[in-house]
């Protein structure tokens, strides 16, 4: 019989848990060798993934017959039995949960929009939320400077609660951008940063939880994504305004 912990350890993996929890699990796992063993499955998954499975962005048609299929499962089986079969064992878990976070997000109606929060999502599931771990500015600023195209502003809010916990390269609409990465809370806030093409930002967007809010500074366009509330948000994204200009 699996640990009554298996779910939560799951989350401990997914970055999910709050500080308290998560240490909580983390002594839980020096005594657990079933819980122990999970976690490390789950990692050599993730791992694996990574190493050898290229990324591909779903096209919309996709998109739409796995909705489909979820919201019409085989004959002879509900919704709930359809996933419980799919994700039966714990690392059929880890990977149908994956799945189903990017496949239950209807389309966007932008398509840097919907590239911004498959980017976060994808982030948050995988091990490259962080290349450069670090909550000090003159550890992650260089580190962009040295990997990455554009060297956007980074500083540490940790006294209004928006903890630098490093940065990292990823992609939006085909372009290399520089993500600065920050915690408040249990929530991870993606601050993306990328060499402007001159065109109209999108609007500001919430789209199942999860907040975009855009802006230019210079030549570079930013957004920040996140679940954390919409004012939390905006009070975030007002400190990064009035950081000094960007230095591509």
């Amino acid at each position: 019989m699996a640990c009554a912990e298996a779910l939560r350890v799951q989350a401990y993996f997914d970055g999910e848990l709050g500080a308290m929890d998560a240490a909580d699990i983390e002594q839980h796992l020096t005594r657990c060798a079933d819980c122990a063993a999970l976690l490390q499955s789950l990692k050599t998954m993730r791992a694996a993934f990574r190493e050898e499975v290229p990324y591909h962005r779903m096209d919309t048609g996709l998109r739409a017959r796995i909705r489909k299929a979820i919201a019409e499962p085989p004959a002879g089986r509900t919704p709930r039995s359809f996933w419980a079969g799919l994700a039966s064992g714990a690392v059929g878990t880890a990977l149908a949960a994956g799945l189903a976070v990017f496949a239950l997000l209807p389309a966007a109606p932008d398509p840097l929009l919907g590239d911004l929060l498959n980017a976060h999502m994808r982030a948050l599931i995988s091990d490259h939320l962080i290349d450069v771990a670090s909550s000090d500015h003159h550890t992650v600023k260089p580190w962009f400077s040295a990997h990455a195209d554009v060297s956007p502003p980074v500083t540490d809010f940790a006294a209004e609660n928006f903890h630098l916990i490093g940065g990292r390269a990823d992609y939006i609409d085909g372009r290399r951008a520089s993500v600065v990465v920050y915690r408040h809370g249990a929530h991870v806030i993606n601050v993306f940063a990328w060499v402007s093409d001159g065109k109209p930002l999108p609007a500001a967007a919430n789209r199942n939880g999860y907040h975009t809010v855009f802006w230019r500074r210079g030549t570079l366009d930013f957004a920040a994504v996140s679940d954390v509330a919409a004012d939390e948000m905006s009070a975030l994204v007002r400190l990064l305004k009035q950081q000094p200009d960007p230095v591509e």
